[in-house]
């Protein structure tokens, strides 16, 4: 008589293993996805700072107090003497940047009065600015983000859950948008 090898698993284990694997799955996607989220909201506030430092240095070394008018004036390198951009290569260019999920822009109005004389990277004086704001919102709200960031010469990061309209220049809310930590 013949006896038969069971060797290997039945169909229905191989059912039940995929079930439970399908059940943790079902429970860790949300976290993993909101766990990108707040990464992508950490790279945001990091990219607001890093325009307020840039600014900052661009305004009390090249610009004679004045602010850069834009992304793309932060990222051009010193004419007279050399040196390296205001800010990172990623930032440095025409606005708005995408940038981990987030889509990061900077304005500086026209100064008045203007400047009297160019930025030491060779922007020309009537184009520097007074102050300057800059915004990160989320590209596709919802799964890249979900909150609104921007910032101001006061170098505050603000929040808010809702697209910001209008930003002022200079002076920090009304109300709404709160600070970030």
């Amino acid at each position: 008589m013949r006896i038969r090898n069971n060797k290997g698993f039945t169909l229905i284990e191989l059912l039940i293993v995929v079930a439970i694997i399908g059940i943790i799955a079902a429970i860790a996607v949300p976290g993993l996805l909101r766990a990108r989220m707040s990464g992508n909201e950490a790279s945001a506030i990091g990219s607001l700072r890093a325009i307020n430092s840039s600014q900052q240095a661009y305004s009390s070394s090249c610009a004679n107090g004045f602010y850069a008018p834009d992304l793309v004036a932060l990222g051009t390198a010193p004419t007279v003497g050399g040196g390296t951009p205001f800010i990172s290569p990623d930032l440095g260019v025409a606005a708005p940047v995408s940038k981990s999920g987030y889509l990061v822009n900077m304005v500086g109005p026209a100064a008045a009065p203007p400047a009297t004389t160019n930025a030491c990277n060779g922007i020309a004086m009537a184009a520097l600015a007074g102050g300057y704001y800059g915004t990160a919102n989320p590209a596709s709200a919802g799964s890249t983000g979900t909150r609104f960031f921007w910032t101001n010469t006061l170098g505050t990061v603000y929040q808010s859950n809702a697209l910001i309209g209008d930003v002022v220049i200079n002076a920090a809310p009304a109300a709404g948008p709160t600070p970030t930590p």
